[in-house]
């Protein structure tokens, strides 16, 4: 029975970091309503993971993480989005 709640718990999170990307690749249209194209496109693609995971960086009692517990944090996210 455990295994089985942690293989839900493990795939509900897999499932999170697919959304949070494909929400990033969905906002990346410009004002004409196009989608984004290279360096346009990668910058707004890196601005969006930093400011997604900045909101997630938070320690278990609820206060923003800072110095190296939030580098480590926001490198691990980052490359997780």
């Amino acid at each position: 029975m455990k295994r089985i709640f942690l293989i839900a718990v493990v795939a509900t999170f897999a499932a999170g970091s697919a959304f949070a990307q494909e929400s990033c690749e969905t906002k990346a249209v410009g004002k004409d309503g196009k989608a984004l194209a290279g360096a346009a496109k990668t910058s707004f693609m890196k601005k969006c993971k930093v400011d997604s995971c900045s909101t997630k960086a938070v320690s278990a009692d609820g206060k923003k993480l800072s110095g190296a517990a939030k580098t480590s944090f926001m490198k691990k996210c980052e490359e997780g989005a």
